[in-house]
């Protein structure tokens, strides 16, 4: 016999959602303005709405429906075709129509990158296996134009525009991008790739030989590679099809059998004398292709951000409807402490993210913002991508055994955490990019310890942190301690941006984060009007 009330569901809070991830994100509306976005606005609140709600569910079906690697077809012809699921191409379709890929440059006007790495935060949120091959369609566009030769590709590739067939550049509306660099022997150290790359007849065409360890999506029309000419490591734009019409001869071996990002293919390819096209000069690969990584790295931090985003605003829905202990878990002390701290390092996240975005805006103009935006973006993509992994998994405790259950979003936002700060150069070699840039680049400490000195006198732990913080930047940083070091660049950057932009939390941030060492953990804030504060900036 079933008790009368074994069914009933009670003290569960209603299934979330839909969400208006512009709406109902101060951090980014304020930041979006202050870059110089303004234009933009109605075009964001379109996609953030299209994204907390029908994009959401395309994800769901993606990430159930893996993408298949179809090495031939039915008779045997080699194709190294990859397979996606309809609400795949479903979500593509719609992210470049609204701009994710192409807008900053199909509408090249004073804050266009800044709205673009805003629709990038929110696509982010929603599906962020796709933002992959979006990144890098939008990252590609420096190099391609460094090639007049590549003119329609650069043309098509910012198209607002998708089209998933697999059929050569000539019969395409819109075309994606893809990278591969990596090699089995070399990993970050790209100098020591082994793909040969040998001159055919007609200027800037050879035909590459080798492989690639990680290929990122392997499904695009084409990749930038790079391998080794006769005259060094070189950059190459290698289609899927021959300019004759015919298949190109990369061979896909296999797809990556990841930890998350599930919805989005990664492959290892061999390359049998594949026709590619040089971008620059024999020899200066790594110097061509550069202007991609830095786009790419900066949608790494723009990534990161908008999930600790999400997964904050998960971790709300909850805390304000389950109850224990007769308090809902949002009235309880120790829990509105965790929350707002993880408020704290969201919105800051959200805010340096931004501030970089706008300083890749201005770089063309403006020759401080330029090595801003240089050392900046190492600086974020190796601060912002570490804290995503453990603010994900607070959040999961935030739902306890529920945020463990495969059908809630967390566990999907906790395997996708740690990506960013593997993906396009790890921890280690951020804090190493950093080094190099401040020893050779003498510019880019000068317009850090700018940015620091236009915040002082703002806050009291700010300026007493200040004084160490010039010090430390005028004496450098060794190879080993370089982690503590860009940390430490880092959390002045993050401080100093959210107070220039007189953000409401700012002295909340700089007493927690700089007035004493912040604990691994969350959940240490000391005062509670502090506490009111960040959980005030999230009120339903």
């Amino acid at each position: 016999m079933t008790h009368a009330g074994a069914n009933d569901v009670l003290n569960q809070p209603p299934a979330p959602g839909p969400f208006d991830l512009w709406g109902d994100d101060p951090s980014l509306r304020e930041a979006v303005l202050r870059e110089s976005g303004a234009s933009f606005v109605a075009r964001l609140a379109d996609y953030g709405a299209l994204a907390g709600d029908t994009l959401l569910r395309l994800a769901d079906e993606a990430h159930r429906d893996r993408p298949r690697l179809q090495t031939f077809d039915a008779y045997g012809r080699r194709v190294d075709r990859v397979a996606f699921n309809a609400a795949w191409h479903e979500v593509m379709g719609t992210a470049i129509a609204h701009g994710v890929a192409g807008l900053s440059w199909a509408r090249p006007q004073p804050g266009a990158q800044v709205a673009r790495a805003a629709l990038s935060y929110l696509h982010y949120q929603a599906e962020p296996g796709s933002s992959c091959p979006l990144t890098m369609t939008h990252a590609a566009m420096p190099v391609l134009r460094q090639a007049p030769a590549l003119r329609e590709w650069a043309e098509l590739a910012c198209a607002f525009e998708y089209d998933g067939r697999d059929v050569p550049m000539a019969h395409k509306r819109g075309v994606t991008l893809g990278m591969g660099m990596t090699e089995k022997q070399g990993g970050s150290d790209v100098r020591a790739n082994t793909t040969r790359a040998t001159a055919l007849g007609a200027d800037g065409e050879y035909a590459l030989a080798g492989h690639k360890w990680f290929f990122s999506a392997p499904m695009s029309d084409a990749f930038l590679v790079l391998a080794q000419a006769p005259g060094g490591l070189s950059c190459f734009l290698l289609p899927r099809w021959r300019p004759d019409g015919s298949r190109n001869a990369l061979r896909l071996m296999r797809l990556k059998d990841k930890l998350g990002d599930w919805s989005n293919a990664s492959s290892e390819v061999e390359f049998d004398d594949a026709w590619a096209f040089r971008v620059g000069d024999e020899g200066r690969g790594v110097a061509t292709i550069l202007e991609m990584v830095m786009l790419t790295r900066l949608d790494c931090m723009l990534g990161s951000a908008g999930l600790m985003r999400m997964a904050l605003r998960q971790a709300l829905h909850h805390v304000r409807h389950r109850h224990a202990f007769g308090r809902r878990l949002l009235d309880q002390p120790l829990m509105r402490n965790v929350l707002a701290d993880l408020v704290l390092e969201s919105e800051a996240a959200t805010a340096m993210a931004l501030r970089v975005a706008g300083a890749v805006d201005r770089a063309p103009q403006d020759a401080r913002e330029a090595a801003l935006a240089r050392i900046a973006t190492a600086i974020g993509k190796y601060w912002i991508c570490k804290r995503a992994p453990v603010f994900a998994n607070e959040t999961q405790e935030c739902l306890g055994g529920l945020g463990y259950i495969e059908e809630t979003l967390l566990p999907r936002l906790v395997r996708q955490a740690p990506l960013n700060s593997i993906w396009e150069g790890c921890g280690n070699i951020q804090c190493l990019d950093v080094l190099r840039a401040l020893a050779r680049e003498p510019d880019t400490g000068a317009a850090l310890r700018s940015e620091w000195q236009a915040a002082a006198g703002l806050d009291v732990h700010f300026d007493a942190a200040l004084p160490a913080g010039l010090a430390m930047l005028a004496a450098g940083g060794d190879e080993a301690g370089a982690r503590g070091f860009v940390e430490r660049l880092a959390l002045l950057l993050q401080g100093a941006t959210l107070l220039r932009a007189n953000h409401p939390l700012a002295q909340a941030w700089c007493a927690s984060r700089l007035g004493a060492p912040h604990a691994a953990t969350f959940g240490t804030l000391r005062d509670t009007a502090h506490i009111d504060a960040a959980l005030a900036r999230c009120e339903a």
